[in-house]
């Protein structure tokens, strides 16, 4: 062995992935050409960044001269590092005599998300004397009461988690300088809208503030909440000539419900995936998913919402460790999961929001590589494709199911659970009579 740690050997790999992106997908401005402190630009260079993104090109030119940034734009683009950028070059320039914190308040709406953003910060300001805080609900709630008390910089967080420590008045939002919100259209589908106006009315003005809010989609109610509670933001979109990337080839199969499982594994066989996210739409269909596959000889990990925080991590890890290949998940997964190599994308059953389409098959062809994205256009969810075809404004091809994606496939034993009988009840002893 030459001695070298798992952790180098994934950020070797993680930079190779970053030089070899299509040119396409990458702009002629270099980071170098920015209003970058050196420490930025070494914790870029460390991570084998140099040129910018679309997004981070339209984008950074105007945060970095404190101007409020609304920011759409595919996933998998850049936007993280967007407003960690912004976020840091910003504390950085904070020539107060007295530094009051926390500083920063970065929100997302999934755990997976924050963790992730969280690294992310970690890698891209390595060599920052920056304390930063994770909070997140599920786990660990006296360690991140003791985190956010122990005056951090900056707070990447979850909405509940982050209200509950602020209500028991572990922090304060006086001293804010950059807010950050991000994936701010899945804030509204999960219902966080009333908790971010909580806090954003609980900070300075916005004008006396950096805000970045960055999306998938820039819709109405999205907009509204950028006008309400930022000070005259750049609205920037990142227009493509389709919604979805063209580095995804994106077809269909129209199976009959007993032929959706034969038909996942015949695929599975045939384009033998590097790394494979199968999406469902209950829990159910995971769990016997899952079984089906394991009868059949193929490892998975299961990530829905009932999954416990420490467990899903360990779920996660294991993926990104290659332990297993093929992860099926609900659509809790589907925003917010920067892994990188995801080969193939599996629609098993069709998402019923058309904007859940897109965010799906975005988890492949991620940073300009290219991927497939497959869907089963079932009796139960056919329903779903004229809309979503509508909103990506193409139709997605169909092919032919053909006798060897169909395998005979093994049929796990699915024994039922024992039903808990009711506690006997002892007879009662006959009262002795009454003595008259």
């Amino acid at each position: 062995m030459l001695g070298i740690s798992l952790q180098a050997v994934q950020k070797i790999l993680y930079c190779c992935i970053l030089r070899l992106m299509k040119k396409t997908h990458l702009t002629d401005t270099r980071f170098l050409n920015l209003e970058l402190s050196k420490a930025i630009l070494k914790g870029l260079d460390d991570a084998g960044f140099d040129q910018c993104t679309p997004i981070q090109e339209q984008s950074l030119p105007i945060a970095l001269r404190d101007r409020d940034v609304a920011g759409q734009a595919q996933t998998g683009t850049g936007k993280t590092a967007s407003f960690l950028l912004a976020t840091f070059q910003r504390l950085l320039n904070d020539e107060s005599e007295v530094i009051k914190c926390p500083r920063a308040l970065i929100l997302a709406p999934t755990r997976e998300l924050a963790i992730q953003i969280h690294k992310d910060a970690l890698l891209l300001g390595k060599h920052l004397d920056f304390n930063i805080a994770l909070i997140y609900g599920g786990t660990d709630y006296k360690k991140q009461l003791k985190a956010v008390q122990s005056s951090p910089d900056i707070i990447i967080a979850t909405p509940g988690r982050v209200i509950d420590f602020y209500r028991q008045k572990a922090f304060s939002l006086n001293f804010i300088q950059v807010m950050v919100m991000d994936e701010a259209d899945r804030m509204f589908d999960l219902g966080f809208i009333k908790d971010i106006r909580f806090l954003l009315s609980r900070m300075p003005a916005p004008e006396k503030r950096l805000n970045l809010l960055f999306s998938a989609t820039l819709s109405f109610k999205v907009s509204e909440l950028a006008y309400d509670h930022m000070h005259q933001p750049v609205m920037i979109k990142i227009e493509t000539e389709t919604m979805t990337s063209d580095s995804i080839n994106q077809f269909a199969f129209c199976p009959a419900n007993d032929q959706k499982i034969p038909l996942l594994i015949g695929l599975i066989q045939t384009h033998q995936p590097k790394r494979s996210i199968i999406f469902v739409n209950t829990k159910a269909s995971a769990e016997l998913l899952a079984h089906t596959l394991h009868t059949n000889g193929y490892q998975s990990v299961r990530l829905t919402g009932d999954v416990p925080q420490e467990k899903r991590q360990q779920l996660l890890t294991d993926f990104q460790n290659n332990k297993t290949t093929i992860m099926i998940a609900t659509d809790v997964a589907a925003r917010g999961l920067h892994i990188d190599a995801v080969s193939h994308v599996f629609n098993f059953d069709l998402p019923q929001d058309p904007e859940d389409y897109v965010h799906r098959i975005g988890r492949t062809a991620r940073f300009g590589t290219e991927g497939e994205a497959i869907s089963f256009i079932c009796e139960e969810y056919a329903y779903s494709m004229p809309d979503i075809e509508s909103y990506i404004k193409h139709k997605v091809p169909v092919e032919k199911i053909t006798a060897d994606l169909l395998p005979d496939i093994k049929i796990p034993v699915i024994r039922a659970r024992p039903q808990k009988r009711p506690p006997s009840r002892k007879p009662r002893p006959h009262s002795a009579p009454r003595k008259s």
